[in-house]
């Protein structure tokens, strides 16, 4: 593939996932670690001719008044989730990129999200002219750095749910709305999204908001032929669930119940402690036991936001079956992990992947990038294998486009 430089815009450019992984990204290019937690990095995947680390320039939005640094530094010394000496390493790329970012849209997000904004976020700001304006943003970064391609990735905290069957169908129809702000019921994921597509950027919604869900705004990636793939980063929990499950049913033995309880303690547990931004997160993380398995036993999935954990999060399953003759047995699994180490490699793979779809004149949905997502969009196959056996047909040959 020829050298080019591929642009990675960050919404939610302050807050932990974004930190680690632009800290990942400086330490893969300094050669400071390895490149454990990344799957573009597997031998099914090593012919495929990715960017290299240092093809990539990173900018992003944020709405808090942090920096980028401190961010990093905080993970090091509050939740020790990697070495100081790594951030100190790292810290000349850091304060670069922090003079990329620029203030976010805060449209429509809900009060516990709104109560975080600084005062350089526009206020009482019409959700047509935040479009106009990360429009403005994302084409001055592409010309500042001679960009080829811009890759937007939504790791902003949970927005509370949209309904997206409320919503038009048809772009045309959704862009009417726009202009009536009294009647845009689009939160600022959205509004991203759409900012992004429209520019012909390549759009990912890493968290459980809205982003680019709407069928509109999937036509508006069309029109413009490009690309956009989500929801929610399967990092953990969910990611065994996608494992275990079809264990259970292969084995054809019969699941009663599955509860799972998250504890952890970073801004994203802040955040989902509202119970209207907890709801969007649930709903994502509920669905897919009772879909791989084909029926729906009594599942129950609480979030609580623990703060002395930091970054750390422990999931806690309890699954109760059936096996032969009918005989009630119990599963229970344990996983602890650093919230931001597990997402960021997959942001970084995501981006590397995205890219290289795009240079291939993918548009689309991009259904092959599922394995990275609770919720994928367009994709009902929730079985983790058969997903990233999807990823890997994808890399064997040059597929055709994404529907």
């Amino acid at each position: 593939m020829p050298k080019s430089k591929i642009g990675i815009w960050l919404i939610g450019a302050r807050g932990g996932v974004a930190a680690t992984s632009v800290l990942g990204l400086c330490a893969l290019r300094k050669r400071l670690a390895p490149a454990w937690g990344l799957a573009s990095e597997l031998d099914a995947f090593s012919h495929l001719e990715f960017p290299a680390w240092d093809d990539f320039v990173v900018g992003g939005h944020e709405i808090r008044p942090v920096r980028l640094a401190d961010e990093a530094l905080r993970l090091a010394t509050e939740s020790r989730a990697i070495e100081p000496g790594l951030v100190a390493q790292c810290r000349t790329e850091l304060d670069r990129i922090d003079r990329r970012v620029r203030p976010g849209t805060a449209w429509n997000v809900g009060p516990t999200i709104a109560s975080l904004a600084g005062p350089e976020v526009p206020q009482g700001e019409a959700p047509a002219a935040a479009i106009v304006r990360i429009q403005d943003d994302l084409r001055q970064f592409a010309r500042q750095n001679d960009l080829e391609h811009v890759v937007v990735v939504n790791v902003a905290s949970t927005e509370p749910p949209v309904d997206a069957s409320s919503l038009p169908p048809h772009w045309p129809e959704l862009q009417r709305i726009i202009r009536r702000p009294r009647a845009c019921p689009l939160r600022a994921s959205s509004l991203y999204a759409i900012a992004a597509l429209d520019l012909g950027c390549s759009y990912i919604n890493f968290t459980p908001s809205l982003g680019s869900v709407p069928a509109a705004i999937h036509e508006l990636a069309v029109l413009r032929n490009t690309r956009h793939m989500g929801r929610d980063g399967k990092t953990g929990e969910t990611l065994l669930k996608s494992v275990l499950a079809p264990m259970f049913a292969r084995r054809n033995l019969r699941v009663m119940s599955w509860v799972g309880h998250n504890i952890f303690g970073n801004m994203d547990g802040r955040v989902l402690a509202d119970p209207a931004n907890k709801q969007t997160k649930v709903a994502s993380k509920d669905h897919l036991v009772g879909q791989i398995l084909g029926y729906r036993p009594q599942t129950h999935v609480s979030i609580e936001y623990i703060e002395s954990l930091g970054d750390w999060k422990t999931a806690w399953d309890h699954v109760h079956f059936q096996g032969f003759l009918g005989t009630p047995m119990t599963l229970q699994f344990i996983w602890q992990g650093c919230d931001s180490l597990l997402a960021a490699p997959l942001v970084l793979d995501l981006v590397r992947f995205t890219a290289l779809a795009w240079r291939r004149g993918e548009t689309g949905r991009l259904s092959f990038l599922a394995s990275f997502f609770k919720s994928p969009d367009g994709v009902e196959e929730h079985d983790f294998t058969r997903q990233f056996q999807m990823l890997e047909a994808w890399a064997g040959a040059r597929p055709p486009v994404a529907e």
